[in-house]
This record gives C-alpha cells, sequence and structure tokens, in this order.
C-alpha cells in the first residue's frame, strides 16, 4: 500500500477524533491522550509501513480475544470449545449479562463479547495458572512477530481491581455449568490477555497473518491451520466490532475486532494486514479514528469483501 494512501488515511481520521473520549470503567484507560492517532499496514510479504502515532504502545483489550480464541481452538478443537460459547452475533452491549439466564444451555452468543472470551480463556490448557500465561503470551508473541510482546501490569492490575462485572458475569456462568474449575484463575488469564501491549506494527502482522490465511507474512510458517482461519474471520465480521458490526460490514467490509484500548484490526484478505490506533471511541467501543481511517482505505481502495 502506498505511503501517501495511508497518510492520507491519517488526516482524515485526525478529523473525528474529537468527537469521542478514552474508555472511564478502567482507570488506567482514562488517562490516554485521546488525540492519539496512528496507523501500520503490513502486505503479505512482510512489508510495514506506518503513519502517526504508530510506536505507541497499549494494551489490546478485547483485540486479544481473537487470540485466545486461536489459541483454545488450536489447544482443544472446536466441539470443546463450542460446547462453551456460541456463534451468534448479538445487539447487546459487549460487557452485557441480560441474556446469560435465558439462553440455549446457557452458553454466551459468541466470543467476541466478555461472557463468551472469559468461557473460551477457561478452556486454554495447561499445568498451571503460571503455565497458561506463560503460553497464551507466547502464542501472542508468535502471531504478533514481537518476541518481546509483554503485559502491562499496571492496567491489569487496574482492570483485576475494578473488574467486578466480569467477575459477576464468570460465577454466573460457573453456576450454570458453563465454566469449570477455579474461576479467579480463569479471570486472572482473560485480564491478563486484555492488557497485553502491543503498537500498530505489531497487531499489522498479526491482522495480515489472518488475511495470509493463518500464514506468517514475517517467517513464512503456518501459525493458524486453515479451518480456524475461516472461523475466526467469519465470527471478525459477525461479531468483531460490538453491536456496531452490522454497520460497520456495510461501511468498511473487512473482517475486524476492535478493543477499547483503543486498537482495531482488520484483514484485507489476501492483500493486507491492517491496525489502527486511537483511544478517542464513540459510544460504541470503538476507536472514532480508527473506524474512519479504515473507511477510507475501504472506500478509496476496494477491499470490502462485499
Amino acid at each position: 500500500m502506498e505511503q501517501k494512501m495511508i497518510q492520507e488515511a491519517l488526516t482524515y481520521g485526525r478529523r473525528f477524533v474529537r468527537y469521542g473520549k478514552p474508555a472511564s470503567y478502567i482507570p488506567e484507560l482514562a488517562s490516554k491522550n485521546p488525540s492519539r492517532l496512528g496507523i501500520a499496514v503490513c502486505d503479505m510479504e512482510g512489508n510495514l509501513s506506518s503513519a502517526g502515532d504508530c510506536e505507541e504502545r497499549f494494551t489490546m483489550q478485547s483485540i486479544s480475544k481473537v487470540i485466545a480464541l486461536i489459541l483454545a481452538l488450536e489447544q482443544n478443537g472446536y466441539d470443546i470449545v463450542f460446547s462453551k460459547v456460541g456463534l451468534e452475533p448479538t445487539g447487546d452491549s459487549f460487557n452485557s449479562t441480560v441474556r446469560l439466564d435465558h439462553l440455549t444451555n446457557n452458553k454466551p452468543f459468541n466470543p467476541m463479547i466478555n461472557a463468551g472470551a472469559i468461557a473460551v480463556a477457561s478452556t486454554i490448557r495447561g499445568a498451571t495458572l503460571e503455565e497458561r500465561k506463560a503460553v497464551s503470551i507466547d502464542f501472542a508473541r508468535k502471531l504478533t512477530g514481537n518476541s518481546s510482546l509483554d503485559v502491562d501490569y499496571e492496567v491489569f492490575l487496574s482492570e483485576s481491581n475494578t473488574g467486578f462485572k466480569n467477575r459477576a458475569i464468570i460465577y454466573l456462568m460457573r453456576s450454570n455449568g458453563i465454566i469449570e474449575g477455579n474461576c479467579e484463575d480463569h479471570l486472572e488469564l482473560y485480564f491478563l490477555l486484555c492488557s497485553l501491549a502491543c503498537s500498530c506494527q505489531d497487531l499489522a502482522v498479526f491482522a495480515a497473518t489472518l488475511a495470509n490465511n493463518g500464514v506468517s507474512p514475517i517467517t513464512g510458517e503456518t501459525l493458524i491451520q486453515p479451518r480456524t482461519v475461516k472461523l475466526v474471520r467469519s465470527l471478525m465480521v459477525t461479531c468483531g466490532m460490538y453491536d456496531y458490526s452490522g454497520e460497520f460490514a456495510s461501511t468498511v467490509g473487512m473482517p475486524s475486532k476492535s478493543g477499547v484500548g483503543g486498537g482495531i484490526i482488520s484483514c484485507a484478505i489476501g492483500k493486507y494486514g491492517i491496525a489502527t490506533y486511537g483511544p478517542s471511541l464513540d459510544d460504541k467501543g470503538n476507536s472514532i479514528g480508527g473506524l474512519k481511517m479504515l473507511e477510507y482505505l475501504s472506500d478509496n481502495m476496494g477491499l470490502s469483501i462485499f
């Protein structure tokens, strides 16, 4: 992708950042500078191009739900993971508890909402909690091509100390038989995954791996099985942008996942992995500047899968 096009997308996105604000329910995120905005693009040969605040580190938050799902599927297979969670989109907010007592088999709707992601994290295997953490971090490092990727422990503690709704969610699922084992261990792993610190470049490599059918554009190694890639990209289309996913499909039309840390990953399948960062969020929890940059690129380069 030409640098000029990336720079134009950044300029366009900057017009909109003033209309949002950083996430406030996690104290460490509330202090982020809302004017920050960056973008990185990785092609199928591993070439990276970027603009703006592309090197600033931020936490993955819900983008890590994609990594957790891939790892859980690679470890356990489809049947075990989807005995805990469904595949259907929901119009509810990402941290809603409304439907958990009224679902068939009590399963959360999909792995991209908090309840579903917590259920998925509970299936990630290891002999101890520390081993499960190490396996998860190592897998994230492989997917991003960054061997030094690690946890922002200030954000981790902030989430753990204020994550009362997520505790309500996991204990409700425990009472419904969806969750097995130690709830606090599962939550600690979930919070740790959300607190992985990354840059746009890291996430662009991950998005490019998904766009390249699971093959790392950096090493040429197959990191994700093709069936898993297909499943994950389909869930990103239907559920990846919270309860904005339907409109996003019509305006951008790329498999994508956002996080309240301000990041968004998008897959231009067979072409590019795109990652944006902007902590100024809309009322759905999506980066406003990121959305607008992706709209610009999709419109001007014909990247929509539709």
